[in-house]
């Protein structure tokens, strides 16, 4: 892991107007570029990751994982309005000499895939080997693949989807509402906000657990009617634990940057922009995922040409991804040795 910063001088226009008047792009790579450049493999996170993918894909950056460092160059760049190290909300605004705090721009996911670009080419890489995207992440993955086909060699797209469907919204929502019922936020202080941050993870966790998850992982035997639930702790260490390294306001761009993605905005629809996609590509779902669910990724799969589909088998939910990391190599190291 290398961590470093891309420092992009020239203003940075985006797509719902306004501009950042420079960026600040933080990524990591693993492993070493060929000389003739053709091991990339560039990873598009989700929502409060960051750019070390081996902090939060566990075994996968590793001998015999999928982003094996000793086969491939693996890059990945921390999202535009997150928390850590890329320009944000707790950023200097160069205007006022003064983080940005509320008055952050809103972002959508096509701004965040054209930073990806700006870094792709400041490093010199033009063609990437195979584009990989989970969650959020997959969100950036088609927005880029769909905006510039010819420079992807391969696509993997896991628990994602082309558009942000109502429920993920409403989902969304809900997590917003309770960051604005903190009467805090809204303050110019990066810890403002942060019982709305804890209650809204707690209410995603949720939905990426599902309750398979949750009726597996966290019942009783007998339950002590004494103490709090072991599912009630649960949720409470969830929200204090992404509190202690995450803030409110970079959440909340996040999440509404979520709720713009459409691949197929501006470029005829959905089938349409994914019918631009002449690569090799996978599509995996996990069997018990509530927020981008099985039948979604089938459908996705089926209108991008050629793709495959495959299934991880896991009560985790959503967030099987990433918990099922020997499913998930055994599938992606055979898709990749093709």
């Amino acid at each position: 892991m290398s961590r470093k910063i891309h420092r992009h001088a020239a203003p940075f226009p985006l797509e719902l107007g306004g501009e950042l008047p420079e960026l600040e792009i933080a990524y990591d790579t693993y492993g070493e570029l060929s000389p003739e450049k053709d091991n990339v493999v560039w990873v598009c996170h989700a929502l409060t990751a960051n750019s070390d993918v081996a902090d939060w894909w566990p075994h996968t950056v590793e001998g015999g994982g999928f982003l094996d460092p000793s086969k491939w160059f693996v890059v990945c760049a921390n999202i535009i309005g997150s928390h850590y190290g890329s320009t944000g909300p707790l950023s200097v605004n160069p205007a006022t000499g003064l983080p940005y705090y509320s008055s952050f721009p809103l972002l959508t996911i096509r701004d965040m895939a054209r930073a990806h670009a700006i870094l792709a080419d400041a490093l010199g890489i033009g063609k990437i080997n195979t584009l990989v995207g989970s969650s959020v992440g997959g969100f950036q993955a088609l927005e880029w693949i769909t905006g510039d086909p010819e420079r992807f060699g391969r696509l993997v797209l896991i628990a994602t989807d082309a558009k942000a469907s109502p429920w993920t919204i409403a989902i969304d929502h809900t997590q917003r509402m309770a960051i604005l019922a903190d009467p805090t936020y809204g303050e110019e202080n990066p810890q403002a906000g942060m019982k709305g941050l804890a209650a809204a993870r707690a209410i995603g966790l949720l939905t990426y657990r599902g309750p398979e998850g949750y009726n597996t992982q966290q019942d009783l035997p007998e339950a002590d009617m004494t103490t709090p639930h072991r599912a009630s702790t649960y949720q409470e260490h969830q929200g204090e634990k992404l509190c202690r390294r995450f803030n409110a306001y970079s959440y909340m761009t996040i999440l509404d940057a979520f709720d713009t993605h459409d691949v197929g905005r501006g470029r005829g629809g959905i089938e349409t922009a994914l019918r631009r996609i002449s690569c090799p590509s996978l599509v995996v779902g996990i069997t018990s995922d509530i927020v981008f669910t099985p039948a979604e990724q089938r459908q996705l799969a089926t209108m991008i040409p050629g793709a495959e589909y495959r299934e991880i088998d896991s009560p985790l939910g959503h967030d099987g991804f990433l918990v099922e990391y020997r499913q998930l190599n055994a599938i992606l190291n055979q898709f990749m040795r093709k």
